[in-house]
């Protein structure tokens, strides 16, 4: 039997090790847990707070000890991160601005590339080459802190749209730039501007198209005709994936080599689609169960990538290359400058009535925050055809960055967003809210009342009272609203859209459902579909132009 004990051994090693990798998922959510709970009394992000407690553990190398390959970062949290956000970014908002957007993306992602590598190559003394792939992984922001660090502050949607919107399209061109910067890189390969053209615009085109043609196979053939919350949960989390390894796995699964396409963007569309078409075809229930599911998976995706990011920095061996650090942060810094500044005074010239206020590009430039994709593909230099000191600054220059931009920029964006008053939620709206909540509870209060005195539990008199009691509160409280308003009439504005938005979908899904039981035909159904979506995105243009009215200070 002694052939059998090395397999045994193995066996235990194995499993040994999973264990010990397992207890330290569970130390991190741990951890995230309890830095969600303790960010709520102290006044720091909590992404920030994250990557500081990664940071720190820098200093006990025996407490976790877990491996995160760059394929991990990208194939693992970043695809429930992406497809979350863009569930929730409306397509008539993100249609509105898609030219800025695009823009900023690609000749603004294109030209910070080339500049940042202009300027390392010269002043820090890197090979060209290595410089261009530091332009590029760092000339994107990441979609992953920017959404995390957005979703916190809540600004204006037309903001939120348009730099989501550009942290989620730029990687495409970053990463296109990055890969060929790397194959020019091997010995007797060429770096062609063309190729590098043609080869973006394959990769971004054919990502989004496998991603539009999965979102649409899930949202009209599951989320249309299945209603079960558990199933269409399932699916939409088996298409976050699918999306991704499709498209970057293309050339494989039909046996092109070499050939893939942008999974991020494969991942965007599938959202966008699922997002706009999908959840319109699925039921209340099922609609809140998977927005539910997807901010608990986001939570969790997000608290791992930022624990990552703190995990993979090491602030000692970055202390030895300071002044490398410090060119890549002001070029970066300068860099964002010019494309945030030089693209909207262009595209002011082009499209007028679209304009981006100057207040939207001071959140702009200060927000264009860079995180896991810039690590992670600084993490895959190491297989590149680069000397060991060139890929070691390159990831060093990378670590710094990264830091500057989520603990600097980071920690005071908000207080920017707050100064331009371009905060989504102001004072005025939180105080409508809160005594909006206490009529609607004490009116399910006086109902309770009502009920026990019906059923005999309270004597009638005791019942009269208490309701009297109850009315003359709701009356002072309906007064106190309505006094609000008056002081606010953009609250009131707000609040009807809101509400005739709420009763035209109400009455499309009405609609829909009666087309599922065959109480009308699909081409009765089909033409009402079309007259609801038409009111809707009315509203829609009215809400944009009563926002771009009422935008205070942000035009100048």
């Amino acid at each position: 039997m002694s052939f059998l004990r090395p397999t045994i051994f193995a066996a235990e090693a194995s499993e040994s090790t999973f264990l010990d990798q397992e207890l330290n998922v569970i130390v991190l959510l741990s951890i995230a847990a309890l830095m969600a709970i303790a960010v709520k009394r102290v006044r720091v992000p909590y992404t920030v707070a994250l990557v500081l407690v990664g940071l720190g553990f820098a200093f006990f190398p025996n407490f976790v000890d877990l491996e995160f390959s760059p394929d991990l970062i990208l194939g693992l949290l970043v695809p429930p991160l992406l497809f979350e956000a863009t569930l929730h970014i409306p397509w008539p908002k993100l249609k509105a601005d898609l030219l800025p957007v695009l823009l900023t993306a690609i000749v603004g992602t294109m030209f910070g590339t080339f500049f940042i590598a202009w300027v390392i190559w010269a002043v820090v003394g890197i090979p060209w080459l290595a410089a261009v792939a530091f332009g590029a992984l760092i000339s994107a922001t990441d979609p992953v802190a920017v959404i995390a660090f957005f979703k916190s502050l809540g600004v204006a949607k037309r903001l939120s749209v348009i730099v989501e919107g550009e942290s989620l399209f730029n990687d495409a061109v970053a990463i296109v730039a990055f890969n060929l910067a790397l194959a020019a890189a091997v010995p007797g390969a060429k770096f062609g501007v063309p190729d590098a053209i043609g080869e973006f615009f394959i990769v971004g085109a054919g990502g989004l198209a496998v991603g539009l043609v999965l979102g649409l196979i899930v949202s009209l053939v599951i989320l249309a005709q299945v209603d079960d919350p558990l199933i269409e949960t399932t699916t939409t989390l088996a298409l976050a994936f699918a999306s991704f390894l499709v498209a970057e796995e293309f050339g494989h699964i039909f046996g092109i080599d070499d050939f893939h396409f942008s999974g991020i963007l494969a991942v965007v569309a599938a959202g966008l689609v699922v997002g706009n078409l999908g959840f319109a075809n699925t039921s209340p229930t099922t609609r809140l169960t998977l927005d539910n599911f997807w901010e608990v998976l986001a939570f969790l995706a997000n608290s791992m990538v930022f624990l990552v990011i703190g995990l993979e920095i090491d602030l000692t061996e970055l202390g030895e290359h300071i002044p490398d650090v410090l060119v890549a942060i002001a070029v970066v810094v300068v860099g964002r400058i010019v494309v945030i500044y030089g693209i909207g005074a262009f595209h002011q010239v082009i499209q007028p009535k679209r304009k981006i206020p100057m207040g939207f590009r001071h959140v702009q430039y200060w927000g264009g925050l860079r995180g896991a994709i810039s690590l992670a593909l600084a993490l895959t230099l190491a297989e590149a055809d680069f000397d060991q000191n060139t890929v070691d600054t390159v990831l060093l220059m990378t670590f710094g960055v990264v830091l500057f931009t989520l603990l600097i920029q980071g920690t005071t964006i908000g207080t920017l967003i707050n100064r331009l008053g371009l905060a989504g939620q102001a004072e005025s709206e939180k105080e409508q809210q809160m005594r909006q909540a206490r009529i609607f509870a004490m009116r399910s209060g006086r109902a309770e009342l009502e009920r026990l005195g019906e059923n005999g539990v309270l004597f009638s008199d005791m019942t009269s009272a208490l309701t009297q009691t109850y009315d003359t509160q709701l009356h002072e409280a309906k007064t106190d609203l309505s006094s609000h308003f008056r002081a606010h009439p953009e609250l009131e504005v707000a609040m009807l859209l809101q509400a005739r938005r709420d009763a035209v979908t109400a009455e499309r899904s009405g609609v829909a459902d009666m087309a599922r039981r065959g109480l009308v035909t699909e081409s009765v159904a089909h033409s009402l579909t079309i007259e609801y979506n038409d009111r809707l995105a009315a509203l829609d243009l009215i809400e944009e132009r009563w926002e771009s009215d009422a935008e205070p200070d942000a035009h100048h």
